[in-house]
């Protein structure tokens, strides 16, 4: 059948979303998020894409874009997904692809629908019970529209550690060349901080390279805080949109992280991605047994296709 003629108008939010090949999970941990989420911002500012949402889920992405091309859309969101799988399947040891081909968009005629989706990426994570608020949500990116550090500490450079300095050099030196941070650059930066200069360096990373434009978004609303009333009150409707939720709630996923990375005393989750499939599938059930998480949930997580009668 033939594919359906691409929604998108010009000039108004356009809700894109995108899921994965078998609904296999997209981000396991930090590294994970910032870069794909560098790789977005590079990208758009290449094809001139205004960012006015974006959420960062576990096992799929939502975006809202201002745009005055479509073309240039398509040909955005298709560079940043083959530049991250091609990056992520380099990390995990995969072949093939990690998104599925053709990607949604739905544009937002009107002032309410406009609202009504903004609202709806700010809530996605608390739907699925990864916070309490949509601002908790370090990657929905809202409290980056009032902080540039909204959580960590400011970073002093007359206190910073040698590390921290040179990290800030290095990730400036890539947003400079409008670069995105890779798997091996982030370990090298990340290793030698502290806990303290960990967070204050993602902050930092987020916010340097943040193409979101806030003022826009927050217009709908008329500020900041009317903006977060409006998100605690409704949790938001997309009915132009056939998203299914798989499982519990996403918490499941960090359990998982942490049960793994105990048992086979690894430090990066990556390197069980890596192993092959027999031995995931190994995994498969000697992790359903110790966490409480359905299967298919599981399976998403080792991406894997489990059947029904295994």
């Amino acid at each position: 059948m033939k594919n359906k003629r691409r929604k998108c108008l010009c000039g108004i939010i356009n809700h894109c979303y995108q899921n994965t090949q078998n609904g296999y999970l997209l981000f396991y941990d930090d590294l994970d998020y910032l870069v794909y989420f560098t790789i977005v911002c590079t990208v758009s500012r290449k094809h001139d894409i205004r960012i006015v949402g974006l959420s960062l889920m576990p096992d799929h992405v939502h975006s809202s874009n201002v745009v005055n091309n479509k073309k240039e859309l398509s040909a955005c969101i298709q560079e940043a997904t083959c530049l991250y799988a091609f990056f992520n399947n380099t990390e995990c040891n995969r072949r093939g692809s990690l998104f599925r081909h053709r990607f949604g968009s739905a544009p937002k005629i009107g002032d309410k629908a406009a609202r009504t989706n903004i609202i709806y990426l700010g809530n996605n994570p608390v739907e699925r019970h990864l916070c309490e608020k949509a601002e908790e949500y370090k990657w929905g990116f809202i409290p980056y529209a009032i902080s540039p550090n909204p959580f960590s500490a400011p970073i002093v450079i007359k206190e910073a550690s040698k590390a921290l300095k040179y990290a800030i050099r290095c990730v400036k030196n890539q947003f400079n060349l409008n670069k995105p941070l890779s798997y091996p650059l982030l370990r090298r930066l990340y290793r030698p901080l502290d806990e303290k200069e960990n967070l204050q360096l993602t902050d930092f990373i987020i916010s340097l390279f943040n193409v979101i434009d806030y003022d826009y978004t927050i217009s709908f609303f008329g500020s900041y805080d009317n903006m977060l009333h409006a998100m605690h009150c409704t949790t938001g409707k997309e009915y132009d949109l056939n998203e299914v939720f798989v499982g519990k709630t996403d918490k499941k996923y960090a359990e998982v992280t942490t049960y793994l990375k105990n048992s086979l005393h690894v430090s990066d989750i990556h390197h069980v991605l890596a192993l092959p499939e027999d031995r995931r599938t190994e995994l498969f059930f000697d992790v359903l047994k110790n966490v409480d998480i359905p299967a298919v949930q599981l399976a998403k997580y080792l991406r894997l296709i489990i059947k029904r009668n295994s």
